[in-house]
């Protein structure tokens, strides 16, 4: 699972165990990217801040790990590169998918090699409850739609966005992330503008 992840919440997490589930993937692998091509690197808190909150929230479930691919390789996080690296590592028997929200997948032809990347691994689009699923058919080649899966949470509409918004503002966020990243957040000053 690719992301930012500033910060991870709950429908971070939701949808990795409902993709866990529904496709039935041994094992969901959080990858924070360290310099994400398609943000200004001064708009996201430090990649290490992100990485122990993605420690920190996915420790309870032994199906999820986190990897520190992305951070310990220099230069923009590619996911071809990251694809590559596990592919590498795991073998050519080994089936990858790379699940990131369909915002994202939308964007894919903007990627960095994108025709290589569909075909090293499957895509898991996930998409927030009411979100119009044809948009992927209406942005994308039958090429690339062959590769994507698509895959509704249930009730998540949580966004890192509104997290970073509500805590620049004085609002909570218990219950938007998971306890121990709300401390974190707060212990570190994290979004407070």
């Amino acid at each position: 699972m690719g992301g930012t992840f500033d910060p991870i919440h709950t429908g971070h997490l939701v949808v990795a165990e409902e993709a866990r589930t529904r496709f039935g993937l041994d094992e969901v692998i959080f990858m924070p990217a360290a310099v994400p091509p398609h943000k200004h690197r001064e708009d996201i808190s430090p990649a290490e801040d992100r990485y122990a909150m993605v420690l920190l929230a996915t420790a309870s479930n032994p199906c999820f790990s986190v990897s520190r691919l992305e951070l310990d390789r220099p230069g923009p996080s590619y996911t071809i590169d990251t694809v590559r690296e596990l592919r590498a590592r795991l073998g050519p028997q080994a089936e990858l998918f790379f699940l990131t929200g369909v915002d994202a997948v939308l964007e894919i032809l903007t990627w960095h090699d994108p025709e290589a990347l569909i075909g090293e691994c499957r895509f898991i689009a996930a998409a927030r409850p009411g979100y119009d699923l044809e948009q992927l058919s209406h942005r994308l080649p039958p090429r690339f739609l062959a590769a994507i899966e698509t895959l509704v949470a249930p009730g998540v509409d949580i966004s890192s966005s509104e997290i970073r918004r509500r805590v620049r503002e004085g609002a909570s966020i218990t219950y938007l992330t998971p306890e121990a990243v709300e401390d974190y957040v707060r212990k570190r000053h994290l979004y407070a503008g």
